[in-house]
């Protein structure tokens, strides 16, 4: 049993991921670690009103597919069964092949290890190799490991698979990165977790593993960058950047359309919104002997900056309508579709602390999306069968 049947990763759970973030925060400036005072007011009330059109953006796609006949009609009669996944798995025969997710896993793993060795040494103890290591080779290896290993374990649960795992996790977590150890810790997690009958106890231990895993990938890249000091134990050093973090926000929020799209545009081409936000809202010097500091904003953040309160609450409703589809399709759809809703889901997880500002997600959510509606197009087809969001 899951829960008694709860079911844990339901698009609901970025709202206790919100929670669990502004509360960590909340202790930080209760605390004052570092000399963080707390956001104002407003900040408050925009993280409230984003997350409540987050909510309103999960449950509209529920509430028009119930209210409109024409809209199930358009998929079919009421007997849809994973069975009706095998057409859609079948037109992607090719790319969803065993082997050839395993060579997609064994290339990407390869491409990893040469981009460290041509960086010539170990980026998670080194601030500076660190922020050299997002390369060209690792822009190919990553979005190409991700898919091809979260999707070999969710359709071929081969024993010696977890061991492939390990290793290319090892792999790009010493590029220094923690969203990179953590997206693919998680999405994986996920994946079994729908895909595995994992006990509660289980279930449990492995949450734990992850969080320690993710404390201490944090702790040891923040502590190896070399022109920074801190005196923080593990545990304050996660309640510290999340009270940093909302702290950019706070500023963002009393500074909102700075940016007029520039982070956006940015996300979505080679650029560096980050680094960007860190110019714009604490005054960073651009370039110098030290390298550029990227500056988390909250997945609020970014379209504050960019547009103001409305590009939020509109960013946040359309994230929530997209999650829904997409978790609606992988009940229908396990294997490939539940490995994609894992990833996506996994992302935007990360995203409450780091903001959408990462290209590669935008690539998982389109594939997402391409194969969902592949998915929908193939059940219209399918005579006297439906599906239910």
């Amino acid at each position: 049993m899951k829960f008694k049947s709860v079911d844990l990763f339901s698009p609901y759970i970025l709202v206790i991921i919100i929670a669990l973030y502004v509360s960590l925060a909340a202790i930080a400036y209760q605390e004052h670690l570092r000399n963080l005072q707390w956001v104002s007011t407003t900040t408050f009330l925009y993280i409230f009103m984003g997350t409540l059109f987050f909510i309103v953006g999960v449950i509209a796609p529920k509430l028009i597919y119930n209210s409109s006949d024409k809209f199930k009609s358009f998929f079919g009669g009421p007997n849809v069964t994973e069975k009706n996944s095998e057409p859609w798995y079948n037109k992607f025969h090719i790319l969803l092949d065993e082997r050839v997710l395993l060579a997609a896993v064994c290339i990407s793993i390869f491409l990893q290890a040469l981009n460290l060795y041509l960086l010539g040494g170990i980026p998670i103890l080194s601030g500076y190799l660190k922020f050299k290591a997002t390369t060209d080779l690792w822009r190919i290896a990553y979005p190409i490991f991700l898919p091809a290993i979260t999707i070999l374990l969710a359709k071929y649960p081969r024993k010696w698979y977890y061991l492939l795992f390990i290793i290319g996790l090892g792999a790009f977590a010493i590029n220094g990165y923690r969203t990179t150890t953590m997206a693919i810790l998680i999405s994986a997690f996920i994946t079994l977790y729908y895909t595995r009958k994992m006990k509660t106890i289980h279930v449990l231990i492995s949450i734990l593993i992850i969080a320690l895993i993710g404390i201490a990938a944090g702790y040891i890249a923040v502590m190896s960058i070399q022109w920074q000091q801190w005196s923080l134990n593990p545990l304050q050093l996660v309640a510290y950047r999340a009270g940093f973090t909302m702290m950019v926000f706070d500023k963002i929020v009393h500074m909102a359309g700075a940016t007029g799209g520039d982070l956006f545009h940015q996300a979505l081409t080679t650029g560096h919104p980050r680094v960007t936000v860190g110019q714009v809202v604490l005054g960073y010097p651009v370039g110098g002997s030290t390298p550029t500091t990227s500056i988390t904003s909250t997945i609020f953040g970014p379209a504050v900056l960019d547009f103001g309160f409305y590009a939020m609450v509109i960013q946040m409703f359309i994230i929530g309508v997209v999650l829904r589809i997409i978790y609606a399709t992988h009940q229908k759809a396990n294997g490939a579709l539940t490995a994609l809703y894992a990833i996506v889901l996994t992302h935007t997880m990360i995203w409450v602390e780091t903001g959408p500002t990462d290209s590669v997600v935008y690539l998982f959510y389109l594939l997402a999306f391409i194969a969902v509606v592949i998915y929908a197009i193939q059940l219209s087809r399918i005579s006297g069968k439906t599906v239910s969001i």
